[in-house]
């Protein structure tokens, strides 16, 4: 068990876009150090898996790499990273301000002589199933996480790689950068405050049964579509379907895929009618004779949103139905997949056939699942509502969320959440 020195920094727990622009907000503002800790082995989060993100479009890398270079620029390596790891314990000292934190990491198979140069991979004879793009591609055991991974390194996948039998990525490394023997790693750190940027997860869409998902390979998620359509993805940027990469025109997208249903998700996801209100724009952009058709119950785009609805609007190309689809079949000769839906306008129950289904899948966030695998002192009081959201933050006590662990938001908005949560923490720090 090793302890590294530190001068109660703060600990966050999650290094997506949420965790990593508080320790910014934080380390830039005061001499304050900064620990994220990331159960992936990069950090980024689901921000960097979209091809563009409302309203102006832009790619994630942008904002991305100019994050990064604030951290590269940080005063006195003030941020750190634990990457591949995950929190087992936190403990309120006694008699003293702050908490003990115990962190479990990984084996660190990759060290930073890592140049990317992809000599590793090219020898491997493992593949697994690519989680970047949603299984939708492979990758070989050893693999480059993303283009924009940073730390900017290989990883292994201890699932698939056969250390005990093959060695082949160690010999092909010119810069002794791998080491599969490696071991995992216990943390103890003591910390000032603690921020919960856990982020979120698509949620389950094979729970609706009626709608296909699992069952017939047409039928997709939103975040699937946003893998599709980046120029990086396992397809190159072009939207093709997964049953037979057949370049689709015809495309359903289906909202509130589990939002809205008491159910499933009681609550309104918030994100979901403008990510397919943008993924149509992709695909008319992509392919100009497309004609994307959006069922919705009501389309939510609040605020200067509106404008980017009326963008889509008043594409003749983009339909919209105001309904419910209540069941999806496929037609088997075809592919093509045959809805059952209802025109609330109209009154009237109507067949629809699509090439492929895109469903809106809401948002479910980490928070609820992660803390069951934390063991807690019994004296800290973490609040968790019914949805499974953050929703009393303890601020006498130095606990605090940002992002989707305190609720459903766009990039944008836990942008400005993560900066409330760092403005809380030094707030809390010019107390003790």
């Amino acid at each position: 068990m090793s302890e590294l020195k530190n001068e109660n920094p703060v600990l966050i727990i999650g290094g997506g876009h949420s965790g990593v622009s508080a320790a910014l907000e934080i380390t830039e503002a005061v001499n304050k150090k900064v620990y994220i800790i990331e159960k992936k082995s990069y950090i980024g989060g689901r921000v960097l898996q979209m091809y563009k993100y409302f309203p102006k479009l832009c790619p994630p890398f942008c904002g991305f790499e100019i994050n990064t270079k604030r951290i590269k620029s940080s005063a006195d390596n003030n941020i750190n990273f634990l990457v591949s790891s995950a929190v087992e314990e936190i403990n309120k000292e006694k008699d003293e301000t702050g908490y003990r934190v115990k962190i479990r990491q990984k084996p660190q198979y990759i060290n930073d002589n890592c140049t990317v140069c992809g000599e590793c991979a090219k020898v491997c004879p493992e593949d697994r199933p690519n989680d970047f793009n949603y299984g939708m591609d492979k990758t070989k055991a050893i693999y480059m996480p993303a283009i924009s991974t940073f730390p900017l390194k290989y990883s292994v996948d201890d699932n698939y790689c056969k250390f005990s039998s093959c060695k082949k990525c160690e010999e092909a490394c010119k810069y002794d950068a791998i080491n599969l023997n490696a071991k995992e790693n216990i943390i103890e750190l003591k910390v000032s405050d603690i921020i919960f940027a856990t982020g979120w997860k698509p949620y389950n869409v094979e729970k609706l049964e009626n709608l296909g998902f699992g069952k017939f390979k047409n039928v997709i998620t939103n975040v699937m579509m946003e893998r599709l359509a980046a120029d990086n993805g396992p397809t190159g940027g072009k939207i093709l379907r997964p049953s037979d990469n057949k370049e689709v025109t015809n495309v359903a997208f289906i909202q509130c895929a589990g939002s809205r249903n008491e159910n499933h998700l009681p609550y309104c996801s918030a994100i979901c009618c403008m990510a397919s209100l943008k993924q149509a724009l992709y695909l008319r952009d992509k392919t100009p004779d497309s004609s994307p058709t959006i069922f919705y119950i009501d389309l939510r785009t609040p605020g200067r949103y509106e404008n980017f609805l009326n963008k889509a609007q008043i594409d003749k190309n983009i339909k919209f139905n105001k309904g419910v689809v209540g069941k999806i079949s496929e037609d088997h000769v075809t592919g093509d997949l045959l809805l059952d839906v209802e025109d609330m306008l109209s009154g009237k129950k109507n067949k629809f056939r699509a090439e492929m289904v895109v469903l809106a899948a809401g948002m479910y966030p980490n928070i609820k699942d992660d803390l069951k695998q934390i063991k807690i002192d019994g004296d800290i009081k973490i609040d968790i509502d019914e949805n499974g959201f953050i929703f009393n933050e303890n601020y006498e006590e130095g606990i605090f969320s940002a992002g989707v662990a305190k609720f459903p938001l766009d990039v944008y908005m836990s942008g400005q959440s993560a900066t409330s949560a760092a403005l809380s923490v030094i707030q809390h720090n010019a107390k003790i």
